[in-house]
């Protein structure tokens, strides 16, 4: 059975546990994946996948060995409840396999996922879902998310229904932002709105848009650089908020100090950044010694962060941070 646009949204967010299969294709690999991941936590919860009530098998290995979807269908596992046999990267080579699977299907076996790419209307995987009495075909386009699904979004991120302004800044950046850029901007304003009763607003969502996380970043860059101390922990405490990690941080500083090194180390050489004239300035204040000392203190924490270390890896940038500004001041 082909489901419509609008039928598929309703669908993925509770999927028929008594269809046999499942099929969902198109060309964005990561609108395919974000449905999946969403129609599979309909159907299995969210602790199926630790329960061992989830089954992936790669497309490929399906040529070599046909038989090991029925298996996966037909195996019992050791904890009660709804289980998926999911095939990845489904292709033309699939579908023997699948057909077979899906004859062999009764109920009370695994549900049958499949992810593909982009496929024709003549694609024999998806002709076989399409025409299937008990099998769905969702076909995902490269439409931004409506509004109907920024709302459940949110809805289900425990956030209370948006203001008007706050309403059409998601949807603007919707139409921006691919669909993983957007997910994970809807993750940074539930974060920042824990437990704020008051409905989302548009400054909320440019505080959180990834121009203004940009900004903020470059502003505690800056702030490293000039030797405020003082300010570092509310700047970090605000990024936090947002989403922002302690790699992204250790990289973005050593970015910063490695064009300061450049700056003073070749006077008058061009900078390409938007905050080369203060780059320029904070680097005549440092000086060609003090800023390798600090590209090495940047580079040995992280060094720490990409280690076994279990030191808390915003604290350990946090205290590097402290420590640049106050060698920045000797």
């Amino acid at each position: 059975m082909k489901l419509s646009a609008r039928e598929a949204a309703g669908y993925l967010a509770k999927p028929d546990p008594k269809r046999a299969g499942l099929l969902i294709f198109g060309a964005d690999a990561m609108r395919v994946a974000l449905k999946r991941q969403e129609a599979i936590a309909a159907l299995i919860g969210p602790d199926g996948d630790k329960e061992m009530r989830l089954t992936r098998i790669p497309a490929g290995d399906l040529r070599t060995d046909p038989a090991q979807l029925i298996d996966a269908i037909k195996a019992q596992g050791f904890f009660p409840g709804a289980r998926v046999a999911l095939v990845e990267d489904a292709t033309q080579w699939s579908g023997d396999a699948l057909t077979a699977a899906l004859a062999e299907w009764r109920d009370g076996d695994a549900q049958i996922v499949v992810t593909a790419g982009n496929l024709k209307p003549t694609s024999p995987i998806r002709k076989l879902f399409e025409k299937h009495l008990n099998a769905v075909a969702i076909a995902i386009y490269d439409n931004p998310p409506t509004p109907a699904e920024i709302e459940a979004e949110l809805a289900k991120s425990g956030l209370p229904a948006p203001a008007a302004d706050g309403k059409a800044a998601l949807f603007a950046l919707a139409e921006q932002l691919d669909p993983g850029d957007f997910r994970q901007l809807l993750e940074k304003i539930a974060l920042y709105k824990l437990d704020d009763p008051v409905p989302l607003s548009g400054a909320d969502v440019a505080a959180c848009g990834p121009a203004s996380i940009e900004a903020a970043v470059d502003d505690l860059l800056s702030v490293v650089a000039e030797g405020r101390a003082q300010a570092i922990g509310p700047l970090m405490t605000r990024l936090q908020s947002q989403g922002v990690n302690a790699v992204t941080l250790i990289i973005g500083l050593a970015r910063h100090f490695r064009l300061m090194h450049g700056a003073a180390a070749n006077p008058g050489a061009r900078i390409f950044h938007p905050r080369a004239n203060d780059i320029t300035r904070q680097a005549r204040g440092w000086g060609i010694q003090r800023l390798e000392t600090a590209l090495k203190m940047i580079t040995d924490t992280d060094l720490t962060l990409r280690s076994t270390s279990r030191a808390p890896a915003m604290a350990l940038v946090e205290r590097t941070m402290i420590r640049l500004a106050m060698l920045g001041n000797r």
